[in-house]
């Protein structure tokens, strides 16, 4: 209690003289320390005392106000700014984003899209991080998980020279350095690879494409990979795959004519391999179930005629019920386009400063993978003997779907035809806007 006394007494006559007085105080009786307490406690509450109080804190709010309107941002002003059409290539590692397109709707994971309009609304080159605001169109859709190495898409811009000197290849280097920003702004495993300026008249990035090439990587556990490949070469050609694909009601699609220009089982490296796939344009899922079937084929659980029977759509006009295969290993690999004039970044102090981000999350992919290949060995001690009657489908993704008695698929329950689809989602949007006219 003393010991409280004092520090109360010493602290509130801070100062050289009560620094001198510390030691006094502890000779002092109780009642003088009392006594003395209650003197500091008159004199806070004091008029003058309450008046420096209240000066104090009107000082304060009047210093806070000024500093609030000083942070308050200047409104940019996109109409005194010229803008031009532009192209971008890109590339993504899709497991950490919930696909590439732009959602209105909250997403459990970022979209590619999203990042990088919002990287642009920060750089102040579009209004807002919204496609409908820039003229916007990608090349093709890619789902959550699904990576990409040469996307395209293209949009107007916020640009530093005006349209005449826009059209001048010696300007170039007045331009804003596009490139260098978004990286700048992009999580590392979305990189802006180049750039157009001047896109062909009427370019549209997903319009203008003339094909798209897609590749499948997986593991050879026990394939018949001739087999697969025999399978693969009855894809190439104008086919209607809507065997092989995921119908959608809100697109209202009724032509599943796809033309596959190569369909090839290609060596990558050690046990691993690619399903090798060019085509002019693929439907939702498309790649996904032409490789599903493919793995049952290499299993030989299914012989490659499927392909034909799940083509003939008059014997067949929807598809059975068979899983497609996982999203990860997918990746758009290329999208090509018409000759264009693209420009990459140069400056080598920049690439420098690019490549040592992109050689960090390499070797940090890279150690986990030798990590986790340390403790597959230390968990997997013997190779397990097949047990009869008993397997696992492969679906790319190293687990599979285990099966007692496996079911062809032809022998399964079929889903409906895209004409019950689409009218199904027709009849639902109708109702919709019946409830909400009567809601009105």
């Amino acid at each position: 209690m003393l010991k409280r006394a004092i520090s109360y007494i010493w602290k509130t006559e801070r100062g050289s003289a009560s620094r001198t007085m510390e030691h006094e105080y502890e000779k002092w009786s109780k009642q003088q320390l009392i006594d003395k307490i209650k003197e500091l406690e008159r004199s806070e509450d004091s008029p003058s005392t309450l008046q420096t109080t209240q000066n104090n804190e009107t000082q304060k709010t009047k210093e806070q106000d000024v500093t609030q309107k000083k942070k308050k941002p200047k409104q940019f002003d996109f109409s005194k700014h010229p803008k031009r059409f532009i192209a971008l290539k890109f590339a993504y590692l899709g497991w950490n984003y919930n696909g590439l397109n732009f959602q209105n709707e909250p997403t459990p994971l970022p979209t590619v899209e999203e990042e990088i309009l919002k990287a642009m609304a920060i750089a102040k080159l579009v209004l807002e991080a919204d496609p409908a605001a820039c003229n916007f169109s990608r090349c093709g859709r890619t789902d959550k998980g699904v990576s990409a190495m040469n996307q395209v898409i293209s949009l107007d811009v916020r640009s530093n020279l005006s349209a005449e000197d826009q059209s001048s290849i010696e300007n170039d280097n007045k331009e804003i350095p596009y490139v260098t920003i978004l990286n700048s702004l992009l999580p590392t495993d979305i990189r802006i690879t180049a750039i157009c300026l001047r896109p062909p008249t009427g370019f549209d990035a997903r319009f203008s494409c003339k094909y798209r090439h897609y590749k499948y990587l997986f593991k050879n556990d026990d394939l018949d990979l001739k087999l697969m490949q025999e399978a693969a070469n009855k894809y190439e050609g104008v086919h209607d795959f809507r065997n092989f694909c995921k119908i959608d009601g809100s697109k209202q699609i009724t032509n599943y004519f796809r033309e596959v220009y190569s369909a090839n089982i290609i060596h990558l490296k050690d046990d691993y391999y690619v399903f090798d796939l060019k085509g002019s344009a693929f439907l939702w899922h498309q790649v996904r179930c032409m490789i599903a079937v493919l793995f049952l084929v290499g299993q030989k659980l299914e012989k490659p005629t499927l392909v034909d029977d799940l083509m003939n759509v008059e014997k067949y006009p929807s598809r059975p019920n068979y899983m497609m295969a996982h999203d990860l290993p997918l990746v758009l690999y290329d999208c090509i386009f018409p000759e264009m004039e693209w420009i990459v970044e140069s400056n080598t102090k920049k690439l420098t400063r690019e490549y040592a981000k992109m050689n960090g999350l390499a070797l940090d992919y890279q150690v986990k993978a030798h990590m986790v290949e340390m403790m597959e060995g230390f968990f997997i001690k013997q190779k397990l003997e097949p047990i009869e009657g008993v397997g696992s489908i492969n679906a790319g993704d190293g687990v599979g779907r285990a099966f007692k008695n496996y079911v062809p698929v032809l022998e399964r329950q079929f889903g409906a035809t895209f004409e019950e689809v689409n009218e199904r989602h027709r009849q639902k949007k109708k109702r919709k806007l019946e409830e909400d006219a009567e809601s009105k």
